[in-house]
C-alpha cells in the first residue's frame, strides 16, 4: 500500500491522473451507471507506462535491462529506459503488432523480433539475460510494477460514490493486482473482476484452480492480454484479490471498440476494450449498478482501423 502512494509521487506525470468520467452515452445501452478511465491519452496510448516507470525509479545502479512484450509493455520500458539513459533490448515476437514494434524502435530500444507468439519471445529474452547479464525484467512478476499500475486504483477512488463493481482487462495480472489491492484496501465492498478473452482463458482457468496452468495456445485479437503460461506469484496475488474473472469473445470486443468509437470519440484496440465487452455480454448481472472500468489502450494499425472501427 506505501508503495502504491509512493508511486503517484514518482511516476512521470504523463501517466498520471488520466480522465475518468461518466459515459452517459453508453448507459442507456449497458443499463448501469458507468465511469470510464481513459488510459490511452499518454505518449505510449496505454496504462503500461505507470508499473514501467515506478519499476525504473526502484532500481539501484545502472543495469542493462531486457524484457519481452506483445508491445505496449515494451513501449512503456522504452519510454522510462531512454527517460533515464539505461540500455533495453526488447524481445518481441514477429507477429507483434508493427505500431508498437515501431514506437518501441522510436524510443531507443532495440527490439529483436523471435518466434511467433510471446512465450517464444520470453524464452529469447531469458536466454539473453543469462547469456549477457541483463537484468530481465517480466511483467506480472515484479511487485514493483504492480505497485505502479496501482496508482489507477488510488484515482479511481476519488469517485465521490463507491463503485460496486470495478471491471479490468486481464493479463499478466499485474494491473488487476494493483488496483485491486488498493480497492480493497479501502472499499472491501467493490467487487474487482478480471476480464479475459474466451481464446485465451489461462489466467481465468488459473484463479479458478488456484494455481497456475499453462494453455497450449492462445486464439484472440486481443495480443495484450493473451496470456499462456500466468505466472504462480501473480495468480497467488489474484486469488485473494479478485472476486470474479468473466470471459469475452473476439466479436464482443470489436463490438466494444467500435461502441467506444462512435460513443465516446474513443479509439482502443482489443484488450482496451476488455471491460466494455463485458458489460455487453453480461448486462443483466450488472444492472442499474455503478460500475467502472480501465480503457487501457489505444494501439491500433491504419489497417486494423480499417478492419474493425469502419463502421
Amino acid at each position: 500500500m506505501e508503495n502504491i502512494e509512493r508511486a503517484a509521487g514518482v511516476i512521470d506525470p504523463v501517466f498520471l491522473n488520466s480522465p475518468q468520467f461518466r459515459a452517459e452515452p453508453l448507459e442507456p445501452q449497458l443499463d448501469c451507471r458507468l465511469v470510464v478511465k481513459v488510459e490511452t491519452l499518454n505518449p505510449i496510448r496505454s496504462f503500461k507506462g505507470r508499473g514501467a516507470e515506478y519499476l525504473m525509479a526502484t532500481l539501484s545502479g545502472r543495469p542493462r535491462l531486457v524484457c519481452a512484450t506483445a508491445g505496449n509493455f515494451g513501449q512503456g520500458m522504452a519510454f522510462a529506459a531512454r527517460k533515464r539513459g539505461l540500455p533495453l533490448t526488447i524481445f518481441a515476437s514477429v507477429t507483434a503488432n508493427p505500431l508498437k514494434v515501431e514506437r518501441m524502435r522510436a524510443l531507443g530500444a532495440e527490439v529483436r523480433l523471435v518466434g511467433d507468439n510471446f512465450k517464444a519471445a520470453h524464452s529469447a529474452a531469458m536466454a539473453y539475460a543469462a547469456e549477457s547479464g541483463a537484468l530481465l525484467i517480466e511483467d506480472g512478476r515484479i511487485p514493483a510494477i504492480s505497485e505502479g499500475a496501482g496508482t489507477i486504483g488510488l484515482e479511481l477512488l476519488r469517485w465521490p460514490e463507491p463503485f460496486d463493481a470495478i471491471l479490468v482487462p486481464l493479463g499478466d495480472g499485474a494491473l488487476l493486482g494493483g488496483v485491486a489491492r488498493w480497492v480493497k484496501a479501502h472499499r472491501p465492498a467493490t467487487q474487482m473482476i478480471g476480464i479475459c478473452p474466451s481464446g485465451a482463458p489461462a489466467m481465468e482457468r488459473s484463479w479458478r484452480a488456484r494455481q497456475a496452468q499453462d494453455h497450449e495456445r492462445t486464439d484472440t485479437i486481443a495480443d495484450g492480454i493473451a496470456v499462456q503460461n500466468p505466472y504462480p506469484e501473480a495468480v497467488a496475488d489474484l486469488v485473494g484479490l479478485a472476486d470474479d474473472i468473466l470471459l469475452v469473445d473476439d466479436q464482443a470486443l470489436v463490438s466494444a471498440m467500435q461502441q467506444a468509437h462512435r460513443e465516446l470519440g474513443i479509439v482502443l484496440e482489443p484488450s482496451g476494450a476488455a471491460g466494455l465487452a463485458a458489460l455487453n455480454i453480461y448486462r443483466e448481472r450488472f444492472k442499474g449498478q455503478l460500475l467502472a472500468t480501465i480503457l487501457t489502450g489505444g494501439n491500433v494499425t491504419p489497417e486494423q482501423m480499417r478492419q474493425w472501427l469502419s463502421l
